[in-house]
């Protein structure tokens, strides 16, 4: 056997095993990604359900000739806004997140708004329609929770990954950036205060 080839064959063998390295670092990533941006669609999906629902539990409360227009109107903005604010699943940058977070929190008060008004009417209150999309909107909330929450699982995995050395050299070669995780909306550590009264 030819002196030469010996070092051929072992800079062959180095060669590949880079190259495989490298391959294999970027498909996990990619993985890590899809998964990140598909739980960042089901985040939407919650969101997008929350919508309709509200759309219906306006044109309930419409039906109340005396409710008051002012809540109404704040809950119809919110909702336009809400829909309106959309992040591309390639571009989950800590400011469309921030944005979109900001719109989704004024629908969530204006509705809080519009469901703590609901109580002065009895017939809103006893009507089987509005009672029922009640009801579904707090389930839908619990979803929207649970996909958030696993939205950022996703995110997480992705990060750490992208981020430990010696991926990170190689994640930066590729164009892999590190994703907005979903935070807590502003004062939402602050208890609220509740006061009971006695009579």
């Amino acid at each position: 056997m030819k002196k030469w080839l010996i070092p051929v064959i072992i800079i062959v063998i180095i060669a590949f095993g880079i190259y495989s390295w490298a391959v294999g670092i970027n498909n996990t990533a990619v993985e890590y990604e899809a998964n990140a941006k598909t739980a960042w669609s089901n985040v939407e999906s919650a969101y997008q359900r929350r919508n309709d629902l509200i759309g219906n539990l306006v044109k309930t409360v419409q039906g109340a000739a005396d409710f008051e227009r002012t809540t109404l109107r704040e809950v119809i903005e919110a909702r336009a806004k809400a829909t309106s604010t959309t992040i591309d699943a390639n571009n989950l940058t800590q400011e469309n997140m921030a944005q979109f977070q900001q719109a989704q929190s004024g629908l969530s008060g204006a509705l809080s708004k519009l469901l703590v008004s609901v109580e002065r009417y009895p017939e809103l209150k006893a009507n089987q329609n509005f009672l029922e999309l009640q009801s579904q909107l707090e389930g839908t909330e619990n979803r929207i929770n649970v996909a958030r929450d696993r939205y950022n699982e996703a995110v997480n995995t992705y990060d750490i990954y992208t981020t430990k050395f010696p991926n990170k050299i190689l994640a930066g070669w590729f164009g892999f950036e590190e994703m907005a995780r979903y935070k807590a909306d502003p004062g939402s550590e602050n208890a609220p205060d509740v006061d009971f009264e006695f009579n």
